[in-house]
């Protein structure tokens, strides 16, 4: 009978969980896209916001 020691065990245990995980790799679905270009828009239109919001700013300074 062939002895293996508690590393070599050991070594082996975690090669397949790893070799295991990867080959699990969750893929992106199209409600998780979706979310990603919902994010995006809302992004630029918050950005758009302070834009029109500085441009007033500076309109009402302009006027005093």
């Amino acid at each position: 009978m062939i002895k293996f020691s508690n590393g070599a065990i050991a070594a082996a245990a975690i090669g397949a969980l790893i070799a295991g995980l990867s080959g699990c790799q969750k893929q992106e679905g199209p409600a998780e896209n979706a979310g990603k270009e919902i994010d995006k828009v809302v992004g630029k239109a918050g950005q758009n916001v302070e834009k029109a919001g500085k441009k007033i700013q500076d309109a009402a300074k302009g006027s005093k």
